[in-house]
């Protein structure tokens, strides 16, 4: 086996040029310690804590420089077919939830990720590819379905016949929470500006969708937040007393006005949630195998173009995922 292996590599970190600090190099081949196991990589996909890594946000830079790639499926050296819980942690720390531990830490944050031809795992990170997927199709689900399922399902605790509202289609992670709700019996009622994703959203199973801020039929019992300052407002808007907003990230901004007096007087509940267990993580793999769902993909490159990707995730045109093949 050789001892060098090919890699997207954070060298740097700007937040103006994050480009800038991406590089396509030689990295030495993965050891793998006592209790860790090497995979080859089959495919890795892109999510926007990449770029962030690469923009200086929430990533120390004593670990820089560091392989990027927080999703992986690959093949282990005897043969199985895998897709990695991108979660490092230990669940005793979080009494018994690995994403409470306070030193938890996502695949490319202190360990490198999966933008290379091997990656080195613990071995409790190792899930069965759903047989259905290609390994590119199996790249997308960690991450994102991971996140969607927690919010949904570990957070929000909704059950078949209740109603969500998933702001901003076309994302990774709206993608994934619209199937899943969909498959899982539940109404979903979702907003985006653009009238091409509003119908892809149809596509993945919405009872109907709406322009952003629009004025929905009725009130829903949660909703899937991912957007922040942008969306906020009609969030709250939009919960019936008693509802949920689940809230994973913040794409547009992090301070938008809190709105107490509406959360108080209706009951409202702010519910954060980050990545997912370990056991999410095969629950999803479980429930996409059982349904036959598929992930979307919004386009597929290779190791050399990786940079390309980051430009287009960027720029905020996509409808689902992009997959890098190594």
């Amino acid at each position: 086996m050789e001892t060098a292996v090919r890699a997207a590599v954070a060298i740097a970190q700007d937040p103006d040029n994050p480009l800038d600090c991406l590089r396509v190099r030689e990295v030495p081949l993965p050891e793998a310690p006592e209790g860790w196991v090497r995979v080859q990589v089959k495919a890795s996909s892109l999510n926007q804590h990449d770029l962030w890594t690469l923009r200086g946000v929430g990533h120390d830079p004593e670990n820089i420089p560091i392989v990027l790639g927080c999703d992986v499926a690959g093949v282990t050296e005897d043969g199985r077919e895998v897709i990695l819980h991108p979660v490092i942690a230990d669940p005793d720390a979080g009494a018994g939830d690995e994403t409470l531990d306070p030193r938890r830490a996502l695949l490319s944050e202190r360990h490198d990720g999966g933008f290379a031809e091997y990656i080195a795992v613990p071995e409790r990170c190792l899930i069965d590819k759903p047989k259905h997927l290609s390994f590119e199709e199996a790249a997308c689900l960690p991450v994102a379905w991971g996140t969607a399922f927690r919010m949904l399902f570990g957070r929000a605790q909704a059950k078949p016949g209740e109603s969500v509202l998933v702001q901003g289609a076309g994302g990774g992670v709206t993608s994934a929470a619209i199937a899943l709700a969909a498959a899982a019996g539940l109404r979903v009622f979702v907003t985006s500006r653009s009238e091409e994703k509003r119908l892809q959203a149809l596509e993945l199973g919405a009872a109907a969708v709406f322009a952003s801020g629009e004025r929905l039929p009725e009130r829903v019992d949660y909703i899937v937040e991912t957007v922040g300052e942008a969306t906020w407002a009609h969030s709250l808007k939009c919960l019936k007393p008693g509802g949920a907003v689940v809230v994973c990230g913040a794409t547009t901004g992090f301070d938008p006005s809190a709105d107490l007096a509406r959360v108080f007087y209706q009951q409202l509940r702010v519910l954060g949630s980050t990545g997912s267990t370990l056991e999410e993580s095969r629950a999803v793999a479980r429930f996409v195998e059982l349904k036959g769902l598929r992930p979307r993909i919004d386009r597929t490159l290779d190791l050399e173009q990786i940079g390309d990707g980051f430009a287009a995730m960027a720029d905020g045109d996509l409808n689902g995922k992009i997959v890098v093949t190594i």
